[in-house]
Order: C-alpha cells, then sequence, then structure tokens
C-alpha cells in the first residue's frame, strides 16, 4: 500500500510540473480559482479551506485539512477568442518618420481551442497544530495564434514614392501572428493554528515562466523597438523568480470565519529572447495579489462564501504601460518607450477587482453540491485593444458548478464546470485612429480531481 501511494505521488508531481500550464485567462491571465472545490465556489472560499488547494489561496488553511493529496485537471477552452476590425486603413504618412499603421476590416479567431491544466497538492500534518505541504498549480492566457488576416500601412517617404501603402499577410504585417505565456508555481506551505478556530501560514513559491512571441516584427522594422532582433519569432524563452504569499483566518462569531491572503510582486528574471518587446529589456514580473474572504456557516449542512481579490497589475511595467509611450513618446523620439525600453510600451492593464459568491451545500450519502458566480471589470481600457489583440483578457463574469462525492473512507472525486458568458471590449486603433477595434471571447471548462486522506 505504502509502494501505491509513493508511486501515485510521483506520478502526479511528475504529470504537474511537466505538463504546459496554459491558456487559463479568466480573471486577467489569472485562473478563476485554484482546486475543482475553490473552482466550484467560483474561486472563492478563502475562510473555507476544504483541500490541500487552498495554500494557492490561503496558506492559513492547510493546518485544517488534513493529511490528504489531491491531484487532478481542467480541460479549458477559451473559445471562440477573436477580434475584429472595421474601418478601412487609411495607410497614409503624416511626416518621413510616422505614417498609419492599419488591421484590415474583418473578424480573425484564434487557433488553439483546448488546453489541459493540471494541478497537484500533498499536505502532512506535522502534530495537531502545525502542517507543511507542497502545491503545483498553474497560470496562462495569454495564448493566441492569428494564422489569417493582414496590415496595411503606410510607408515612410524615402523608402518608396510618398504617399504610398502596403498590404501585407499577418495582424501586424509579420505572418502568424500571436503570444503565448506560460507560468508554473511550486509553493511550499508552513501553517500553524493560533487556536482551535484561527491559523496563520507561510508560502515561499518558486515561478517558473516560458513565453513565445510570433508576427511582431515590422515593429522593429518601424524603429519601435530598442532590440529588434530580440522582438518577434525567436522561439521559447523562460524566466525564473520567487514570491512569498501569506494568510490569515479565524472565527469571529459561531459560524463566521474571516480570512486573507497577499501574495508579494515576483520579480523574475528577463526574457532574453524578448528583450526588444518586453519593458526593462525583457522584464515580465509577476502581479501582487490580496483577497479577504468570509465563510457563513448558515446552517449545519451549508455554508456561503463571499470574497473579493485585487490583483495589481498596475504595478507591472510590461504589462501596465500604455500604447500612447509607443505611438506618442517612443514616436516622438524617447526611445527609453520603445517596446523593449526602460519605460517601454506595453498591454496598458489596469488592477482588477473580482467580487465572488459560492454556495456550498451537503446533499447526503457523501454528496457535496457546489455552485458560484464571480464579477470582475476586465482590466482592458478601451484605448489598448490594439496592442491585446495578443491577448484579449476581456472576460468579466464566470458562473460555475461542483460537486464531490466520496468514495469510502479515505478517497473522494470531484468535479467542478465554468462558463463565461461572451464578453467584448471595442475600441479605436490608436496606430490609425480610421479604425475601431473589437476583442471578444467565450469561456467553458471541466475539471475533475481525485483526493486520498492519510
Amino acid at each position: 500500500m505504502k509502494h501505491t501511494k509513493n508511486t501515485i505521488l510521483s506520478i502526479a508531481v511528475t504529470a504537474a510540473m511537466c505538463a504546459p500550464m496554459a491558456a487559463t485567462a479568466t480573471n486577467g491571465y489569472f485562473a478563476h480559482g485554484y482546486g475543482t472545490k475553490n473552482k466550484g465556489l467560483a474561486g472563492g472560499g478563502v475562510a473555507l479551506p476544504q483541500d490541500a488547494m487552498i495554500a494557492a489561496t490561503n496558506p492559513a488553511g492547510m493546518v485544517f485539512v488534513g493529511n490528504r493529496l489531491d491531484m487532478g485537471a481542467a480541460i479549458f477552452s477559451p473559445s471562440p477568442r477573436s477580434y475584429e476590425a472595421t474601418g478601412t486603413p487609411s495607410g497614409a504618412c503624416m511626416s518621413a518618420s510616422q505614417c498609419t499603421f492599419g488591421i484590415d476590416p474583418g473578424e480573425v479567431e484564434s487557433e488553439n481551442d483546448y488546453f489541459l491544466v493540471p494541478h497537484f497538492a500533498r499536505n502532512w500534518m506535522l502534530d495537531a497544530n502545525s502542517s507543511v505541504g507542497v502545491t503545483v498549480y498553474g497560470n496562462g492566457g495569454m495564448n493566441t495564434e492569428y494564422k489569417n488576416g493582414s496590415a496595411t500601412y503606410g510607408v515612410p517617404m524615402g523608402t518608396v514614392p510618398p504617399g504610398t501603402s502596403v498590404t501585407t499577410a499577418g495582424t501586424y504585417g509579420d505572418g502568424t501572428a500571436g503570444v503565448n505565456l506560460e507560468q508554473l508555481f511550486v509553493a511550499v506551505t508552513y501553517a500553524r493554528k493560533i487556536n482551535d478556530k484561527s491559523s496563520w501560514g507561510v508560502t515561499p513559491i518558486m515561478a517558473y515562466q516560458r513565453f513565445e512571441a510570433k508576427g511582431l516584427g515590422l515593429f522593429g522594422a518601424f524603429n519601435f523597438s530598442t532590440d529588434a532582433a530580440n522582438l518577434s519569432n525567436n522561439g521559447k524563452d523562460t524566466s525564473t523568480g520567487f514570491g512569498l504569499k501569506l494568510g490569515v483566518q479565524g472565527e469571529v462569531g459561531s459560524g463566521v470565519t474571516l480570512a486573507a491572503s497577499y501574495q508579494s510582486k515576483m520579480s523574475m528574471s528577463e526574457f532574453d529572447k524578448y528583450a526588444g518587446l518586453f519593458a526593462e529589456e525583457g522584464g515580465f514580473d509577476i502581479p501582487a495579489t490580496a483577497t479577504l474572504g468570509i465563510a457563513w456557516a448558515t446552517s449545519q449542512s451549508s455554508v456561503l462564501t463571499a470574497d473579493i481579490q485585487k490583483i495589481y497589475y498596475a504595478g507591472v511595467d510590461s504589462i501596465a504601460n500604455p500604447i500612447s509611450n509607443l505611438t506618442m513618446g517612443c514616436g516622438g523620439g524617447d526611445a527609453t518607450q520603445c517596446l523593449g525600453g526602460s519605460n517601454g510600451a506595453g498591454f496598458g492593464w489596469e488592477d482588477m477587482t473580482i467580487f465572488k459568491l459560492g454556495y456550498q451545500w451537503d446533499g447526503g450519502a457523501g454528496w457535496t453540491w457546489r455552485a458560484g458566480l464571480s464579477k470582475g471589470n476586465q482590466p482592458i481600457p478601451k484605448s489598448e485593444v490594439m496592442f491585446n489583440i495578443l491577448a484579449p483578457a476581456v472576460m468579466e463574469k464566470h458562473v460555475t458548478f461542483g460537486f464531490t462525492k466520496e468514495v469510502g473512507t479515505n478517497n473522494e472525486f470531484n468535479f467542478a464546470a465554468m462558463y463565461a458568458p461572451e464578453s467584448s471590449l471595442k475600441g479605436p486603433n490608436p496606430m490609425d485612429p480610421a479604425q475601431e477595434i473589437e476583442l471578444k471571447m467565450t469561456q467553458w471548462e471541466l475539471e475533475a480531481s481525485w483526493a486520498i486522506k492519510f
């Protein structure tokens, strides 16, 4: 039996760490939840620890879940996701160095509709009041691949006769365009009870990122990058870094638990192959997050959860810097605001606040049921749609459902489903004001996991 458990553990860790953690773009590029039970409550439950995946939300909860192993995977589909350009590109040049750049009219959908996202967690009780655990999970979401589409742009005077416009294949005129971002987190948690109803926890986190960009070469040809050789089509590059998550929880009244957690901003090593794309010569740090929540036992067999989560995208230059740094600053001669510069243009994302409401009830005969709803304002301003064709993270609402079925005394099967109805964002093309661009996306996800209690 011990050999079997060790084999399961080895398989789970290997699968979780080797499989790509991609395309979970639900709240910006963060997942709407972590762990199957948490996802059934729309990502809520910072104050309701139920499995060893709670470390990804609130490390303080680990001391209340006991000795257990949780492993599972989700099938995630951000489909369809697309952009639609309207208005005929002008193809004009205002001066010898400033020309419009238009996306040709029509709707173009991204490839790659299905993604496998595994997770793994193991918790060990050191004694009745403390625990240590390992949790492996991922983020992603900047995953797009547009094989169709074309761009029309003015060519600077002196290159060809004045007023000449050119149309080339690809969303940005350089063939198939898109990006792929994958993030893997390995978290080691120590949690300790303060008393029977409260606890604290601390989680050092190792983060690993993998990134690739295609079809952006013309930004270098037009002198919009500080390092055109390391802007696009350089294959996959990797980045590593560390962070820290802290959490507390405690019962403040009969059946009412409050909890809070905070994850630090993670300073990551640069993507050297994309030093001409991301600000600060390839910098792409992971933003800080904070969560506050309550769990209220509304009866002996039901509980209501309410969470507020904040994601601080504005604290990372390569994510938050606006496209105007490129069109006005770089275009005006300030190289620091070009792609890859110390204040280089980015995606223009703002901080995101998400409200999550969940309800869980005991159905008897080993069944537990869950439902949830989350709402947040997507992080992309209308002025930033042109560059966010690459990362159309426009989702705002998520509806979830889930259940747990006990299998014997030491095993359980968990399931969660998520649907995010179509959300869209329309705004002007800052590089050709005659145009508007609309981003669209719909999502669904099915996740299953198995838990073993020791």
